[in-house]
């Protein structure tokens, strides 16, 4: 029996487009808020309806779990890089109750808070350096430059042996 043809999605319009990311923006912006489909749906002029199945086509997950994923990344940065109780992590990234924060983060992230939070406190060490800027790291990395460049040219043009203090054993 020969299958039919799965026909991908047609393009969205660019102008709903402009409007989903509007209110993505706004979720993004105050994720601890509610958000249900009927403030998204208002905040980008269309029907609810049309705005959840728009969300997913345009973004590939419904809004309430990319809500859900938002808050779950606050929350682990919280978890992460402060000393705040739990307990207030879930309320300041838009739970209700521990209980569900608890389950939710455990569902998403596959541990809970708490352990989490453990195991990065014993990595803290080791994740040092992620903390350190890029630009500083280069350049404690760079090579050691006693001599301008300009001065090795003008050794090199004479044939003079570079001074003691540029000579690495290599």
């Amino acid at each position: 029996m020969i299958e039919p043809a799965v026909l991908p999605d047609p393009p969205q319009d660019p102008a709903l487009l402009r409007r989903l990311l509007r209110a993505k923006d706004r979720m993004d912006a105050v994720s601890h808020e509610d958000w249900p489909v009927k403030r998204l749906a208002e905040v980008s002029g269309v029907s609810e309806a049309h705005f959840a199945r728009a969300f997913k086509q345009a973004f590939g997950i419904p809004p309430h779990r990319y809500l859900l994923t938002r808050r779950i990344e606050q929350a682990t940065t919280l978890l992460r890089d402060t000393d705040l109780p739990i307990i207030e992590i879930a309320f300041a990234t838009g739970w209700e109750s521990l209980g569900t924060f608890g389950r939710i983060f455990r569902d998403i992230t596959g541990q809970s808070p708490s352990a989490l939070r453990r195991e990065a406190q014993a990595n803290a060490p080791l994740q040092q350096l992620d903390r350190v800027p890029a630009c500083v790291l280069r350049a404690a990395q760079r090579p050691d430059l006693t001599t301008a460049v300009s001065e090795k040219r003008r050794q090199l043009a004479a044939g003079t042996n570079p001074s003691p203090t540029n000579t690495k054993e290599r």
